[in-house]
This record gives structure tokens, C-alpha cells and sequence, in this order.
């Protein structure tokens, strides 16, 4: 009977998966170093990142030979919750864009002062000053 509990697995795999990393993660920095901004740099570094951890948990956490009902009870939780995440996004845009809609403001125009915060801009009176007559 052999079990499975004692296989060793070759180390050539570890070592091309270091070499991976490595790449994935110089692809990573190359991204900050030209100046990637806005959607582009968080895709990117959302998708190498995702990437070096699918190749960490499937080789160095043995996930890759494990059961399939094992895989799905230790990485499902995590997706789930990545697309409940996701879901909230989406509707807190959708309702942002739509608060902004229906108050009739230009939604790059909305700026406040800190004097709009701190309840400035009233002509002094706040401070119990008065006017001379």
C-alpha cells in the first residue's frame, strides 16, 4: 500500500515555480515604474497578485495535490467573499451615480471648503459677533 502522506515531490517544480514568482513579481514593480495610474494599475497589480497567490497556495501549500473537495472547502470561502466584495462595489457606485443624479449636482463639481464643514462662510454672525448700527 503506499500512502500518500509520505511522497515527496520532485524539487525541480519548487525551483521553476521561485523562478515564476520572481518574474511575476519584477512584471509587478515594472508596473510602478511606468507609471501605470487609475484602472490599468490596480488591474494589473490585482492580477499578479492574484497570481502569485494561486501559485503559492496550489505548490508550496500542497494544494495542487490535494482532493478536489479540499480545494473547494479551503478556497471557496475566499472567492465568495470576493465576489460579495465585488457586488457591494458595484452597487456603491450604482447608488453614488444615482444620489448624484437625482440631486441635480455635477458629480466633479461637488467640493467642500472646510469652512462648509465647520459652518463658515455665514458672514461672522456665527460667533456671536454683530453688526454695528
Amino acid at each position: 500500500m503506499s500512502s500518500e502522506a509520505g511522497q515527496q515531490h520532485p524539487l525541480g517544480i519548487y525551483y521553476k515555480i521561485w523562478i515564476l514568482l520572481f518574474v511575476v513579481s519584477f512584471f509587478s514593480y515594472m508596473v510602478d515604474y511606468l507609471g501605470f495610474q487609475g484602472f490599468w494599475r490596480w488591474s494589473l497589480v490585482l492580477t499578479f497578485m492574484v497570481v502569485k497567490a494561486g501559485f503559492i497556495v496550489a505548490i508550496f501549500m500542497h494544494a495542487a495535490w490535494e482532493r478536489l473537495a479540499l480545494v473547494f472547502t479551503i478556497l471557496g470561502p475566499p472567492v465568495v467573499l470576493l465576489l460579495l466584495i465585488g457586488f457591494m462595489a458595484v452597487e456603491g457606485s450604482y447608488t453614488e451615480e444615482a444620489r448624484f443624479s437625482r440631486m441635480g449636482h455635477d458629480r466633479d463639481a461637488v467640493a467642500l471648503t472646510p469652512s462648509d464643514i465647520h459652518g463658515g462662510g455665514h458672514g461672522g454672525d456665527e460667533h456671536g459677533e454683530e453688526e454695528a448700527h
